[in-house]
């Protein structure tokens, strides 16, 4: 039996304060107008007999004689086939004019799988970018940032690896988007074909911040129900900081101490417990989990991205609009280069980010207006012919045809005893065209 609150003790921004008893921990009630208009929230505080909710529009029109009912249950999302080709906003509402959902409900925020069911990742996702898939390679089930700042095409760069994905679904979750960013989604996803693999929670920059907060979990729970039912499955998230923004303004208005920058204490724990939905269960799909992150003020150190370092699996790093070499690391890919890729992967790759090193190096040379060896020119040289063949975002190789490139640029610019590489990749790899 729901019990009816008659009394709202308190309305301050998007929280409102009830004297209640029972409730729990995200459960979900229904606010009641006295128009008769109905407004959800969700139990974020219980001290007492004092239940303070979030409502998910504003609170505008909400009166302290308005009724709460509380319904005994967590948000859910709808999952089932029907998703597929649909948008929706951070309360699993289709916003795309179609018709309802219909499908299972499941309840969002859940614990991450069982470790006992997961297995150690071994295969490689292609997205055809020569700077991922050549030097730093995603691997499924891997859970991996964008670091970038506000500005970088790092949404581009989500929808080409949307795009060219051999992931059996494509959840996209965006958080704070503007409707610019939005539409250039639905249309990436229409263009490429794509769309009716592919699934949209959006949360745009004018909505309600608590749906900002739910979009992570409405993906990811049904993500973690395609997996179950054998799916691969790839999420974006973009943009984490928004989303951790969004528990920060959330944390201030119920007058919780703040830690770093004003972040609540509990960032880390809110981040790790959407990243660790990444995984790959034993005898059934997968979750791959990319998400973005920007920094303001190209900070490494702002405590989003810093805890985000910490609990994912290394990260790509958007600089001038290109994945930067140095700054990006997949801590998984010695799982996969040179034991489900080519047997040259490894050397060639090392070999090349060795020599890129040393032409910044050359390059500084030139710069301070030092005579220059024969060496620095080769190197300055190599230098162009990596950035135009390989680091370009547009740039759209299979990994094959990316180690062929990469071969054939280290041939144009030194002879093989220059590079480094032992002389049986060399003998069986040098191209014999140059």
């Amino acid at each position: 039996m729901k019990i009816v609150y008659d009394r709202i003790n308190n309305i301050r921004g998007n929280l409102i304060t009830v004297t209640a008893t029972g409730a729990s921990l995200g459960e979900l009630a229904r606010v009641i107008l006295s128009d008769g208009q109905v407004i959800y929230a969700s139990v974020l505080r219980i001290e007492g007999d004092q239940i303070t909710l979030q409502t998910f529009k504003s609170s505008r029109g909400i009166s302290t004689g308005d009724k709460v009912v509380f319904l005994k249950r967590e948000m859910q999302a709808t999952f089932g086939n029907a998703l597929l080709g649909r948008r929706l906003n951070g309360s699993g509402i289709a916003v795309d004019g179609g018709p309802e959902i219909g499908g299972e409900s499941i309840n969002i925020g859940m614990p991450s799988l069982n470790p006992v069911r997961r297995v150690i990742p071994r295969e490689l996702v292609r997205t055809n970018i020569p700077m991922i898939d050549f030097f730093n390679c995603l691997v499924k089930s891997q859970k991996i940032p964008i670091f970038s700042v506000p500005g970088e095409p790092y949404n581009q760069l989500l929808m080409r690896i949307a795009n060219q994905t051999d992931a059996d679904i494509v959840i996209i979750g965006g958080m704070g988007l503007t409707f610019k960013d939005y539409q250039a989604f639905i249309d990436n996803a229409e263009e490429a074909g794509s769309m009716n693999k592919t699934v949209m929670f959006i949360h745009r920059a004018t909505d309600p911040v608590v749906e900002c907060m739910l979009v992570p979990d409405m993906a990811l729970a049904c993500a973690e129900k395609f997996a179950i039912n054998n799916q691969n499955v790839l999420v974006l998230l973009t943009d984490m900081t928004a989303f951790a923004d969004a528990i920060k303004e959330i944390s201030i208005t119920m007058d919780q101490v703040p830690s770093n920058r004003g972040y609540p204490g509990s960032l880390y724990s809110d981040l790790a417990a959407r990243y660790e939905k990444a995984v790959q269960i034993e005898g059934s799909g997968s979750i791959t989990i990319i998400g973005v992150t920007t920094m303001p003020g190209d900070d490494v150190t702002h405590p989003v991205p810093d805890n985000t370092g910490y609990i994912t699996e290394g990260q790509f790093y958007l600089r001038n609009q290109r994945i930067d070499p140095f700054g990006s690391l997949s801590r998984l890919k010695q799982l996969v280069i040179g034991k489900v890729t080519r047997e040259d992967h490894g050397d060639l790759a090392n070999a090349m980010i060795r020599l890129y090193a040393e032409s910044k190096k050359a390059k500084e040379r030139q710069g301070m207006g030092f005579r220059l060896s024969q060496w620095d020119d080769k190197l300055i040289i190599y230098a162009q012919l990596f950035e135009d063949r390989l680091t370009a975002l547009e740039i759209n190789l299979p990994l094959e045809e990316a180690i062929d490139a990469g071969w054939q640029i280290l041939a144009e610019c030194f002879q093989p005893q220059e590079v480094g590489i032992k002389q049986s990749i060399l003998n069986k790899y040098w191209p014999s065209n140059v």
